[in-house]
């Protein structure tokens, strides 16, 4: 086609294929926004009640009895179908009412369902009722900024990802004044009741919320929101009222899906160990999750590391009539062994890649690092008390920082402060990297946080793991192993007498006289580390001379055997939580939206709305309202103690963890055999290619009965 023949660009962009092909929705969004979500059986009836349900118990904490009074004493409640005479009921459940709605803390696919949960019972219950969404979080609240919902708008992001609606914040309502504000803008807006999405800082202002606007007669219910899965809350007796919260699904089958593609990657050019780090905070639910859904041949799980006891060390002492302390726990250099343990094993066997999972916050579960947190914490909130200042303005750079320590540690400065940081604690600091000093010095987030995102965990460890396999390849430990059949046709097409090569080279060489010997791989002898002690071990063997060279296929052989070990790194967290959600999420948020309304609708405050049996089929789905309050504990935040409410790390007692620890030798493959990678498929809608709910939860469902 000639310049003269090119179709205007005017006349390509009025075409209608041109248009269809480059319009901002697409058949898959279509086919999300008419996607109706399952309702649990209860929200078939148009009338709906609560019935007490005392029979769930948990242990009330003493400080969140003195702060929360007025709601500390909720029972879990019940949705149940509404007696047909009770009128009184019937007209409050029906009556017009306002009602907020807020987004806090980061995004998680499912959360505009919630708000057309909320809507559309609202609505059903009395069409002039009106909701409010606050915009951009908590601040919202604080500046009354807000948009009425509609349908239209609603309707333009069912089951669609991202908090896009409204927006989302990670403000903190924690002061008299803010809750002052909030109750302010609630009352311009006569809001009868204020949702709160969010995670466990999120409903934990939820509570204090509910406590503070109880006597100003609005009602605050908030909803279970976090991908990192930590949000699961089980009574005293043990029993699970909720499994997870939302947006975890869609976010670990994202992240499912790109570590497989990684794990295809990998086994295809056979040169890189990808190395992934998956958003979580301190709870390795992800990590847990990803490793089911992609059997990647190396997962860590934080809390497996903090029950680690190291037999061997232990054995030693008793041995000498000692104990070992240093025994308990993982430390960050046998982190990195069992690391080279596993790429050793399965370099041995042909295969110098990998794909590797480590969760966000697996340094928290590492006992020097987790000391060095608690330490740094515990400084920088009484610098900012002691001087009213903020710590990272007054210290900008690094070396303002570790000065300030340096002279803490000599007592120099802070004398009122406890002696925190001792010269032991600054001569282990100054000998991690200047990178890793950085993140443990990192800002801590506005709910005074460790912000493990902000940390490159993989590389701290895996600049570990590269320095002590240098040392095994030095020490001849660390090869890749040739498989037989190569070996012997290299050998014979240059009409080499491959057993006697063989049993020069090889530690492990398949001769005639060893029968039951079945290893494919062969491995190069420890001593041989170079091509000189390659062409040592032939002249010792009389196959060469001083004066000859090594011939260039057995030159090869070697090569073949020398480890290059190389990485890529890869971190997966927003991409997750910013996508579209799983059906699971969409029925899921779905049902927590109407639920929240239905608590509403019913005069009660201060609860959590919850489905309970998730882990099991649909029709089992049993939507709750927990009282907020019976879950909060105190929790050191910013240097102090505050009423926060449990965030619930991996339970290695539950099925899901002991078939992943169960599975590791098998995921590993470090055999003869091919690797077991799992392919989960991509989240989508047509079709029916994904499970129904998060794999952890099916295994975990699973009884001895």
């Amino acid at each position: 086609m000639t310049s003269s023949d090119m179709i205007s660009i005017e006349t390509l962009l009025n075409n209608p294929n041109i248009e269809t092909a480059i319009a901002d929705i697409n058949s898959e969004t279509l086919d999300r926004r008419a996607f109706v979500p399952q309702i649990c059986k209860v929200f078939s009836n148009s009338f709906i009640s609560l019935e007490d349900q005392p029979q769930y118990r948990f242990t009330i904490n003493r400080e969140a009895q003195k702060q929360l009074p007025d709601i500390i004493h909720n029972h879990v409640e019940k949705l149940v179908c509404g007696l047909s005479d009770n009128e009184a009921g019937k007209r409050y459940f029906f009556k017009k009412r306002n009602i907020g709605i807020v987004f806090s803390g980061g995004p998680a696919p499912g959360g505009h369902n919630v708000v057309a949960g909320v809507f559309d019972a609202a609505k059903k219950a009395n069409p002039e009722s009106k909701i409010f969404g606050f915009i951009l979080g908590p601040e919202g609240i604080l500046e009354n900024r807000y948009v009425e919902i509609t349908k239209e708008l609603v309707d333009t992001y069912r089951n669609m990802g991202g908090f896009t609606m409204i927006k989302t914040g990670r403000t903190k309502i924690n002061s008299k004044q803010k809750m002052a504000l909030s109750k302010e803008a609630c009352q311009e807006l006569s809001l009868d009741a204020l949702v709160i999405v969010g995670g466990d800082d999120s409903n934990t202002n939820a509570a204090f919320l509910a406590q503070e606007l109880k006597f100003h007669g609005i009602q605050v219910i908030g909803i279970p929101k976090t991908i990192d899965g930590d949000i699961q809350i089980r009574t005293e007796d043990g029993e699970t009222l909720c499994a997870i919260s939302f947006g975890f699904h869609s976010a670990a089958r994202a992240f499912a899906q790109n570590i497989s593609n990684l794990c295809t990657d990998a086994s295809s050019d056979l040169k890189y160990w990808h190395v992934c780090k998956v958003m979580g905070r301190v709870a390795s639910h992800l990590a847990l999750e990803a490793s089911l859904q992609t059997h990647s041949n190396l997962t860590l799980i934080g809390e497996d590391l903090a029950d680690y006891v190291d037999k061997t060390r232990l054995q030693k002492a008793q041995e000498k009539g000692e104990v070992d302390y240093t025994a308990y726990g993982m430390t960050l250099r046998h982190l990195s062994r069992l690391i080279c343990d596993a790429i050793v094993k399965r370099a041995a066997k042909g295969k110098n890649y990998g794909v590797m999972i480590i969760p966000e916050g697996v340094l928290e579960f590492i006992n020097e690092i987790q000391i060095f947190i608690i330490k740094l914490n515990t400084i920088i909130a009484q610098y900012n008390q002691i001087h009213d200042l903020d710590f990272h303005t007054t210290f900008h750079s690094l070396d303002a920082k570790l000065e300030y320590l340096r002279r803490l540690s000599r007592g120099i400065t802070e004398k009122q402060a406890s002696p925190i940081w001792n010269p032991r604690d600054d001569e282990l600091f100054n000998d991690l990297p200047s990178f890793f000093q950085e993140g443990l010095l990192v800002e801590r987030d506005t709910h005074g946080n460790f912000q493990f995102s902000q940390v490159n965990t993989e590389k701290i460890i895996m600049d570990m793991v590269g320095d002590y396999l240098h040392i095994l390849k030095e020490k001849g430990d660390y090869k890749v192993g040739i498989e037989d059949t190569r070996f012997h046709y290299i050998m014979e097409r240059a009409n080499l007498d491959p057993e006697l090569i063989g049993k020069t080279i090889f530690r492990n060489y398949k001769d005639n006289n060893n029968t039951d010997y079945n290893d494919r791989y062969y491995l190069i002898k420890k001593n041989i580390i170079s091509v000189k002690t390659l062409k040592q071990a032939l002249v010792n063997a009389e196959i060469l001379t001083d004066d000859d060279k090594v011939p260039s296929p057995i030159l090869e052989i070697f090569k073949k055997s020398v480890p290059n070990f190389k990485t890529q790194s890869h971190f997966y967290g927003y991409d997750g939580r910013g996508s579209n959600p799983t059906k699971f999420d969409c029925n899921y948020t779905y049902n927590l939206g109407l639920t929240a309304f239905a608590l509403i609708a019913n005069g009660t405050t201060g609860q959590m709305a919850v489905i309970k049996n998730l882990e099991h089929n649909f029709d089992r789905w049993e939507p709750l309202g927990i009282p907020i309050g019976k879950l909060m504990h105190l929790e050191e935040r910013s240097g102090k103690l505050a009423l926060v409410m449990e965030k619930n790390i991996v339970d290695t007692n539950t099925n899901s963890f002991r078939i992943v620890k169960a599975m590791r030798e098998k995921w590993l493959a470090a055999d003869d055999g091919d690797d077991h990678y799992r392919k989960p498929g991509p989240v989508r809608f047509q079709g029916k290619s994904e499970e129904d709910k998060p794999l952890t939860l099916v295994l975990n469902s699973i009884s001895g009965e």
